[in-house]
């Protein structure tokens, strides 16, 4: 019968939405040259903002100008990708390595940019593969991946990669509880012998990760999360749903409870635990995978295992707040003091007070206990609750002048609330489905209030049609006013769950714009077309080329073989801006190179077949672009052709 009900219920929610939607989404939309003159950016101009979106289920992260909309650059991250040779090339296949073997793909959601005091400072962009879980670090000088982490006892990363207040962690939960350390069991012993994760990933001054600790949690499932800030700070929150504890049918058997919690973990008094040896060190296996700049390669190192704390042997270590219904996302207001959560299947947006859950610890105001855990009293920490506040509240983001936003899933709206009164005081539809929305900012203690973004989860109407998979959808909203006015949309590449944004001056300043080819220190480059070369190491063959406008040297290679392991190392000599050069041989069954000023890469090529083989140059890099080709001839194995080159 219960489950009966919720099924009623459930449909009627659905009927309720799609009503709410079609009859009272009667948001702004700014007129057609008040908006056009907001996105418009002259040709040779640059756009405010850089935005930062994730790719979903490609792996990658997207690089936006805002207001404009234009698609400036996909970072390679956790997929190979055949356009750079991300993955592919001898340089960067370590970058892929996982102690499930190499991995060239994973489902990338939230992208946070690195902060100083709870404001952004510009130096680096992380992102969480959510399969194999691991965590990725972009540099913003170069827009490049420069390390990834991969973190065990996890299973779907998915409350990652939110960071403390001057980026001393990165936060992480898995999204899946596992038998801890993972073994062969019965699923129907999920109470017995299942266990989450809440990880803490320090990053150094020079931002190399380390694995710092574990906590080991009862087994729930745990979905996003947000360190605190101000006053908060030392502290990070986890939502949790399933407190069920179900394994089957989750839409329905977990959704029974009429609260789920919000994990709140004091990470200082972990350091504290830590320095006085109640850490567990816990045998298991991941990578640590990090490029270095200067040798332009990948260092794959493996590690054995990582320190554990149990809640149980450390009071005061996590509390766990109730808070309706199924959370998904937990967000913290500028100021430190406001933990929003918002309930999938909640009728209010509970708002929690940072104050008041001290006063309730101190006060020892719990409700029993979960697998050890204390239950703070809701009513002792609840600071306030937004009523009607849409369908489906999942995210809040902040806009600095006391006031906050909240995307509604079910009634596809951007929910705007005042803090303090929790009075909805506007609401604007989005066209279809949204699930995060991204203020500038507006998970910093600085919000740049200008904009806000929808990242829809469905588009339907609102391009052309292209077959049965549409584009993802992205919608700039002007939010400088009392009301809110649509301005924008435009597409997006992958599934793009989350997104930040940053002004646009704080990283030009210190954009890369070449390598220095002087500071090269990749074994194999070459600093000048005199040092280029041909040299056979039994099977092996070594070419080291150059690329510079508009010719390759070596250009004609001969003595090559079938079933010889080409390697074709290449060093673009370039010294100057935007002058990249591409390599491709006929027959390469992997990618092609892209490779930038003063940088070294390398693919490796297996001819099959005997025969004349042209390479080339496949970025277009002069008016004789097309005269940057070579030639390569493929001998018979049992030939005795000698090596030649020009």
């Amino acid at each position: 019968m219960k489950k009966l009900n919720y099924l009623i219920a459930f449909s009627l929610l659905v009927v309720l939405s799609i009503l709410i939607h079609n009859c009272t989404g009667t948001g702004e939309t700014a007129n057609i040259e008040e908006a056009a003159k907001k996105v418009y950016v002259k040709p040779g101009s640059y756009d405010e903002l850089y935005a930062f979106m994730s790719g979903g289920f490609n792996g990658q992260l997207s690089v936006y100008g805002l207001p404009s909309g234009r698609l400036l650059k996909n970072i390679s991250v956790f997929s190979q990708n055949p356009e750079t040779g991300y993955g592919y090339s001898e340089e960067t296949k370590n970058m892929l390595m996982t102690s499930y073997g190499f991995i060239p793909w994973d489902d990338a959601h939230h992208p946070v940019l690195s902060k100083t005091n709870g404001e952004q400072d510009g130096r680096w962009i992380f992102i969480n593969g959510n399969n194999t879980p691991r965590v990725a670090r972009i540099d913003l000088r170069n827009f490049e991946t420069e390390e990834i982490i991969e973190i065990p006892n996890s299973a779907g990363n998915h409350g990652s990669p939110f960071l403390t207040e001057n980026t001393e962690y990165v936060v992480a939960s898995t999204r899946f509880s596992i038998p801890v350390p993972n073994k062969d069991v019965s699923i129907n012993s999920y109470k017995e012998n299942f266990k989450g994760t809440i990880s803490f990933i320090s990053v150094d001054k020079n931002g190399d990760m380390n694995l710092a600790f574990q906590i080991l949690v009862p087994g729930l499932d745990y979905d996003l999360a947000h360190a605190g800030v101000g006053p908060s700070h030392g502290w990070a929150f986890f939502t949790t749903y399933n407190s069920e504890q179900a394994n089957s049918l989750l839409e329905i058997n977990a959704s029974q409870n009429d609260k789920d919690f919000i994990a709140a973990v004091n990470w200082k008094k972990a350091e504290e635990y830590l320095k006085a040896g109640k850490g567990k060190i816990v045998q298991t296996e991941f990578y640590n995978n990090e490029f270095n700049e200067s040798t332009h390669s990948a260092i794959s190192k493996k590690m054995n295992s990582v320190v554990v704390l149990n809640p149980k042997e450390c009071p005061g270590l996590i509390y766990y707040i109730p808070t309706p219904k199924s959370p998904h996302g937990v967000d913290v207001d500028p100021s430190g003091e406001y933990i929003v959560a918002g309930g999938k299947l909640a009728t209010v947006i509970p708002v929690h007070s940072f104050s008041k859950m001290m006063k309730a610890i101190e006060g020892k105001k719990f409700d029993g206990e979960f697998d050890g855990i204390p239950i703070l009293k809701y009513e002792e920490v609840i600071a306030g609750e937004v009523q009607n506040p849409g369908l489906g509240p999942l995210h809040t983001e902040f806009d600095g002048n006391g006031y906050a936003y909240t995307s509604a899933f079910l009634s596809s709206e951007i929910v705007k609330w005042k803090l303090g009164t929790w009075e909805v005081v506007d609401r604007v539809p989005t066209y279809y489905s949204i699930g995060h929305l991204m203020i500038p900012g507006g998970d910093s203690r600085k919000p740049y209030g200008k904009y806000a973004i929808a990242l829809n989860k469905i588009t339907k109407d609102r391009y052309l049609p292209t077959g049965p998979e549409l584009a993802q959808s992205a919608q700039l909203y002007d939010i400088s006013g009392n009301k809110m006015k649509l301005l924008l949309d435009f597409p997006t590449i992958g599934e793009p769950h989350y997104a930040q944004a940053i002004p646009a001056e704080i990283l030009m300043k210190n954009s890369n714009k070449i390598y220095q080819i002087e500071k090269n220190k990749n074994p194999y480059a070459v600093k000048s077309e005199k040092e280029t070369r041909v040299e056979r190491k039994g099977n092996e063959v070594h070419i080291y080329l150059s690329a510079t406008r508009s010719h390759f040297k070596p250009d004609n290679i001969e003595g090559i073989k079938v079933g010889d392991k080409v390697y074709w190392h290449v060093t673009n000599l370039e010294q100057d801006w935007d002058i990249p050069h591409g390599f491709t041989v006929k027959g390469l069954n992997n990618s092609e190179l892209l490779v930038m000023p003063g940088q070294t890469k390398t693919i490796v090529w297996t001819p099959l077949k005997s025969g004349i083989y042209p390479f080339y140059c496949t970025d277009f890099c002069s008016a004789l672009h097309q005269e940057m080709q070579g030639y390569v001839r493929v001998s018979e194995a049992n030939s005795n052709t000698k090596v030649t080159f020009n």
